[in-house]
Protein backbone atom coordinates (compact mmCIF):
# COMPACT_ATOMS: atom_id res chain seq x y z
CA UNK A 1 0.00 0.00 0.00
CA UNK A 2 2.80 2.14 1.25
CA UNK A 3 4.59 1.89 -2.57
CA UNK A 4 1.07 2.30 -4.29
CA UNK A 5 1.18 5.63 -2.29
CA UNK A 6 4.88 6.12 -2.96
CA UNK A 7 4.20 5.92 -6.64
CA UNK A 8 1.21 7.82 -7.09
CA UNK A 9 2.83 10.72 -5.12
CA UNK A 10 5.47 10.81 -7.56
CA UNK A 11 3.44 10.31 -10.40
CA UNK A 12 1.76 13.60 -9.15
CA UNK A 13 4.76 15.54 -8.62
CA UNK A 14 5.76 14.61 -12.13
CA UNK A 15 2.66 15.04 -13.57
CA UNK A 16 1.70 18.71 -12.34
CA UNK A 17 5.16 20.30 -13.92
CA UNK A 18 5.20 18.55 -16.96
CA UNK A 19 1.57 19.83 -17.46
CA UNK A 20 3.11 23.16 -17.04
CA UNK A 21 6.11 22.94 -19.18
CA UNK A 22 3.30 21.34 -22.40
CA UNK A 23 0.93 24.53 -21.64
CA UNK A 24 2.91 27.17 -21.54
CA UNK A 25 6.05 26.29 -23.91
CA UNK A 26 5.25 23.12 -26.31
CA UNK A 27 1.89 23.73 -26.52
CA UNK A 28 2.79 27.23 -27.61
CA UNK A 29 5.16 26.49 -30.20
CA UNK A 30 3.30 24.24 -31.58
CA UNK A 31 0.41 26.66 -32.29
CA UNK A 32 3.08 29.13 -33.36
CA UNK A 33 4.29 26.69 -35.98
CA UNK A 34 0.66 25.72 -37.16
CA UNK A 35 -0.13 29.24 -37.68
CA UNK A 36 2.59 30.37 -39.37
CA UNK A 37 1.15 28.50 -42.53
CA UNK A 38 -1.71 30.38 -41.96
CA UNK A 39 -2.50 34.40 -43.16
CA UNK A 40 -3.37 36.77 -40.85
CA UNK A 41 -6.98 36.78 -40.71
CA UNK A 42 -9.50 39.39 -39.24
CA UNK A 43 -13.19 39.31 -37.89
CA UNK A 44 -14.12 40.15 -41.48
CA UNK A 45 -11.70 38.05 -43.13
CA UNK A 46 -11.02 34.23 -42.03
CA UNK A 47 -7.39 33.53 -41.87
CA UNK A 48 -6.68 31.26 -44.89
CA UNK A 49 -3.85 28.46 -45.39
CA UNK A 50 -0.97 30.32 -47.49
CA UNK A 51 1.56 27.59 -47.31
CA UNK A 52 4.88 28.52 -47.00
CA UNK A 53 4.45 32.57 -48.08
CA UNK A 54 5.44 33.73 -44.84
CA UNK A 55 8.65 32.13 -44.77
CA UNK A 56 9.01 33.15 -48.36
CA UNK A 57 8.77 36.83 -46.67
CA UNK A 58 11.12 35.98 -44.15
CA UNK A 59 13.95 35.95 -47.50
CA UNK A 60 12.44 39.58 -48.47
CA UNK A 61 12.64 40.91 -44.99
CA UNK A 62 15.43 43.42 -45.20
CA UNK A 63 14.56 44.86 -41.41
CA UNK A 64 14.67 41.06 -40.05
CA UNK A 65 18.19 40.83 -41.10
CA UNK A 66 19.26 43.63 -39.76
CA UNK A 67 17.72 42.52 -36.78
CA UNK A 68 19.50 39.36 -36.83
CA UNK A 69 22.78 40.66 -37.54
CA UNK A 70 22.24 42.75 -34.25
CA UNK A 71 20.76 39.79 -32.32
CA UNK A 72 24.00 38.02 -33.39
CA UNK A 73 26.55 40.82 -32.29
CA UNK A 74 24.80 41.69 -29.01
CA UNK A 75 24.83 37.59 -28.23
CA UNK A 76 28.66 37.35 -29.09
CA UNK A 77 29.56 40.44 -27.48
CA UNK A 78 27.26 39.81 -24.12
CA UNK A 79 27.80 36.09 -23.40
CA UNK A 80 31.37 35.90 -23.39
CA UNK A 81 32.13 38.84 -21.78
CA UNK A 82 29.40 38.19 -18.30
CA UNK A 83 30.45 34.60 -18.52
CA UNK A 84 33.98 35.94 -18.36
CA UNK A 85 33.15 38.93 -15.37
CA UNK A 86 30.86 36.18 -13.68
CA UNK A 87 34.31 33.74 -13.28
CA UNK A 88 36.13 37.13 -11.88
CA UNK A 89 33.76 37.84 -9.50
CA UNK A 90 33.11 34.00 -8.09
CA UNK A 91 36.86 34.16 -8.25
CA UNK A 92 36.96 37.38 -5.80
CA UNK A 93 34.12 36.35 -3.51
CA UNK A 94 35.47 32.72 -3.11
CA UNK A 95 39.08 34.11 -1.86
CA UNK A 96 40.08 35.09 2.01
CA UNK A 97 39.63 38.60 0.98
CA UNK A 98 38.10 40.42 4.35
CA UNK A 99 34.51 41.71 3.15
CA UNK A 100 33.11 38.55 0.89
CA UNK A 101 29.75 38.75 2.47
CA UNK A 102 29.63 42.10 1.32
CA UNK A 103 30.69 41.46 -2.25
CA UNK A 104 28.88 39.25 -3.15
CA UNK A 105 25.93 41.86 -2.23
CA UNK A 106 26.85 44.06 -4.48
CA UNK A 107 27.86 41.95 -7.00
CA UNK A 108 23.84 40.23 -6.81
CA UNK A 109 22.10 43.48 -6.38
CA UNK A 110 21.40 44.02 -9.84
CA UNK A 111 19.75 40.93 -10.67
CA UNK A 112 17.34 41.06 -7.78
CA UNK A 113 16.39 44.90 -9.75
CA UNK A 114 13.64 44.63 -11.93
CA UNK A 115 14.35 44.74 -15.86
CA UNK A 116 12.30 48.26 -16.21
CA UNK A 117 13.82 49.47 -12.90
CA UNK A 118 17.55 49.00 -14.49
CA UNK A 119 16.74 50.29 -17.76
CA UNK A 120 15.44 53.46 -15.75
CA UNK A 121 18.05 53.52 -13.87
CA UNK A 122 20.68 53.12 -17.37
CA UNK A 123 18.56 55.98 -18.72
CA UNK A 124 19.58 58.41 -16.28
CA UNK A 125 23.40 57.47 -16.40
CA UNK A 126 23.02 57.57 -20.55
CA UNK A 127 20.92 60.76 -20.70
CA UNK A 128 23.02 63.13 -22.75
CA UNK A 129 25.00 66.09 -21.29
CA UNK A 130 23.69 65.46 -17.88
CA UNK A 131 24.02 61.77 -17.36
CA UNK A 132 26.45 59.82 -15.42
CA UNK A 133 28.48 59.06 -18.16
CA UNK A 134 28.31 62.41 -20.02
CA UNK A 135 29.74 64.03 -16.52
CA UNK A 136 32.57 61.51 -16.46
CA UNK A 137 33.91 61.91 -19.84
CA UNK A 138 33.45 66.22 -19.32
CA UNK A 139 35.62 65.76 -16.28
CA UNK A 140 38.47 64.39 -18.43
CA UNK A 141 37.75 66.80 -21.06
CA UNK A 142 35.71 64.71 -23.72
CA UNK A 143 32.42 65.81 -25.19
CA UNK A 144 29.59 64.36 -24.76
CA UNK A 145 27.61 61.10 -26.07
CA UNK A 146 24.15 60.53 -27.09
CA UNK A 147 24.64 57.29 -26.14
CA UNK A 148 21.19 55.92 -27.16
CA UNK A 149 20.15 58.34 -29.71
CA UNK A 150 23.49 57.22 -31.77
CA UNK A 151 23.39 53.83 -34.59
CA UNK A 152 27.46 53.58 -33.72
CA UNK A 153 26.32 53.16 -29.61
CA UNK A 154 23.04 52.51 -28.75
CA UNK A 155 23.59 48.27 -29.07
CA UNK A 156 26.53 48.54 -27.35
CA UNK A 157 25.21 49.93 -24.63
CA UNK A 158 22.65 47.81 -24.18
CA UNK A 159 25.15 45.10 -24.23
CA UNK A 160 26.83 46.85 -21.11
CA UNK A 161 23.36 47.50 -19.34
CA UNK A 162 22.78 43.09 -19.82
CA UNK A 163 26.19 42.39 -18.90
CA UNK A 164 26.05 44.61 -15.92
CA UNK A 165 22.59 42.95 -14.74
CA UNK A 166 23.41 39.01 -15.59
CA UNK A 167 27.06 38.95 -14.53
CA UNK A 168 25.99 38.59 -11.05
CA UNK A 169 23.69 35.79 -11.44
CA UNK A 170 25.93 33.86 -13.52
CA UNK A 171 28.29 34.41 -10.52
CA UNK A 172 26.60 32.06 -7.52
CA UNK A 173 26.70 29.67 -10.17
CA UNK A 174 30.22 29.58 -10.46
CA UNK A 175 30.37 30.42 -6.92
CA UNK A 176 28.74 27.08 -6.07
CA UNK A 177 30.84 25.16 -8.49
CA UNK A 178 33.91 26.64 -7.25
CA UNK A 179 33.18 25.53 -3.29
CA UNK A 180 32.39 22.32 -4.87
CA UNK A 181 35.79 21.32 -5.66
CA UNK A 182 37.78 19.30 -3.91
CA UNK A 183 41.20 20.63 -2.47
CA UNK A 184 43.45 17.42 -2.92
CA UNK A 185 43.35 18.41 -6.11
CA UNK A 186 44.41 21.72 -6.16
CA UNK A 187 47.22 20.73 -3.16
CA UNK A 188 48.74 18.04 -5.73
CA UNK A 189 48.59 20.65 -8.31
CA UNK A 190 51.05 22.73 -5.90
CA UNK A 191 53.46 19.74 -4.80
CA UNK A 192 54.19 19.38 -8.54
CA UNK A 193 54.74 23.11 -8.76
CA UNK A 194 51.96 24.55 -10.52
CA UNK A 195 51.64 28.15 -9.92
CA UNK A 196 48.25 29.99 -9.09
CA UNK A 197 47.51 30.65 -12.64
CA UNK A 198 48.57 27.20 -13.97
CA UNK A 199 45.86 25.44 -11.35
CA UNK A 200 43.29 27.95 -12.19
CA UNK A 201 43.88 27.02 -16.00
CA UNK A 202 44.34 23.06 -15.67
CA UNK A 203 42.42 22.00 -12.42
CA UNK A 204 39.97 24.26 -11.97
CA UNK A 205 38.35 26.09 -15.33
CA UNK A 206 38.40 22.53 -16.56
CA UNK A 207 36.11 21.47 -13.84
CA UNK A 208 33.81 24.13 -14.21
CA UNK A 209 33.17 22.94 -17.85
CA UNK A 210 29.71 22.07 -16.67
CA UNK A 211 28.98 25.12 -15.24
CA UNK A 212 30.05 26.79 -18.12
CA UNK A 213 27.48 24.83 -20.36
CA UNK A 214 24.81 25.79 -18.33
CA UNK A 215 25.65 29.09 -17.91
CA UNK A 216 26.44 29.81 -21.99
CA UNK A 217 23.23 28.78 -22.56
CA UNK A 218 21.05 30.49 -20.30
CA UNK A 219 22.93 33.75 -21.35
CA UNK A 220 22.20 32.65 -25.06
CA UNK A 221 18.58 32.52 -24.88
CA UNK A 222 18.53 35.97 -22.83
CA UNK A 223 20.61 36.75 -25.46
CA UNK A 224 17.84 36.37 -27.84
CA UNK A 225 14.80 37.15 -25.64
CA UNK A 226 15.73 40.93 -24.50
CA UNK A 227 12.43 43.07 -25.32
CA UNK A 228 12.05 44.97 -21.16
CA UNK A 229 15.10 46.94 -21.52
CA UNK A 230 14.28 48.04 -25.27
CA UNK A 231 11.15 48.90 -24.59
CA UNK A 232 11.82 51.36 -22.00
CA UNK A 233 15.43 52.39 -23.08
CA UNK A 234 15.84 52.89 -27.21
CA UNK A 235 12.20 50.75 -28.77
CA UNK A 236 14.59 49.49 -31.15
CA UNK A 237 16.23 52.41 -32.45
CA UNK A 238 17.47 55.10 -33.75
CA UNK A 239 17.26 53.43 -37.36
CA UNK A 240 16.65 49.78 -36.02
CA UNK A 241 19.94 49.84 -34.66
CA UNK A 242 19.37 48.43 -31.12
CA UNK A 243 16.04 46.07 -32.44
CA UNK A 244 16.84 42.42 -31.69
CA UNK A 245 14.59 39.34 -32.72
CA UNK A 246 12.46 39.12 -29.37
CA UNK A 247 11.37 43.13 -29.62
CA UNK A 248 10.70 42.51 -33.72
CA UNK A 249 8.46 39.46 -32.62
CA UNK A 250 6.85 42.01 -30.25
CA UNK A 251 6.71 44.97 -32.70
CA UNK A 252 5.51 42.65 -35.40
CA UNK A 253 2.87 40.69 -33.43
CA UNK A 254 1.38 43.38 -30.94
CA UNK A 255 2.05 46.91 -32.57
CA UNK A 256 1.27 46.05 -36.32
CA UNK A 257 -1.19 43.02 -35.15
CA UNK A 258 0.15 40.58 -37.45
CA UNK A 259 -0.25 37.19 -35.81
CA UNK A 260 0.80 35.07 -38.41
CA UNK A 261 4.16 36.70 -39.51
CA UNK A 262 4.93 37.17 -35.39
CA UNK A 263 4.16 33.18 -35.46
CA UNK A 264 6.47 32.74 -38.25
CA UNK A 265 9.08 34.70 -36.47
CA UNK A 266 8.48 32.78 -33.74
CA UNK A 267 9.53 29.52 -35.08
CA UNK A 268 12.39 31.21 -36.59
CA UNK A 269 13.62 32.17 -32.93
CA UNK A 270 13.20 28.75 -31.59
CA UNK A 271 15.28 27.42 -34.21
CA UNK A 272 17.69 29.57 -34.17
CA UNK A 273 17.70 28.94 -30.58
CA UNK A 274 17.78 25.23 -30.99
CA UNK A 275 21.03 25.10 -33.40
CA UNK A 276 23.26 27.68 -30.95
CA UNK A 277 22.17 25.66 -27.79
CA UNK A 278 22.82 22.34 -29.53
CA UNK A 279 26.30 23.63 -30.71
CA UNK A 280 27.37 24.50 -27.36
CA UNK A 281 26.30 21.33 -26.22
CA UNK A 282 28.46 19.67 -28.56
CA UNK A 283 31.39 21.78 -28.43
CA UNK A 284 31.64 22.02 -24.84
CA UNK A 285 30.29 19.15 -23.41
CA UNK A 286 32.64 16.99 -24.94
CA UNK A 287 35.59 18.48 -23.19
CA UNK A 288 33.63 18.67 -19.82
CA UNK A 289 34.77 17.08 -16.25
CA UNK A 290 31.98 15.95 -14.30
CA UNK A 291 32.80 14.50 -10.71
Amino acid sequence: MNMRLSYGMGFILLFIPCSLLVAFTHYPALKALLNSFWNNGSSFRPSRFVGLDNYETLLEDDKLMQVLINSFIYAIGTVPLAIALAIGMALLVNSKLPATGLMRLSFFLPTMLPMVAVANIWLFFYAPGIGLASQLLNAVGLPSINFLGSTDTSLVSMMVVAVWKEAGLFMIFYLAALQSIPTNLKDAARLEGAGSVRIFFTVVMPLLRPTTIFVAVNALINAFRLVDHIVVMTRGGPSNSSSLLLYYIYEVTFGFRDFAYGATLTVLMVVILGILAAFQFWVLDRKAHYQ
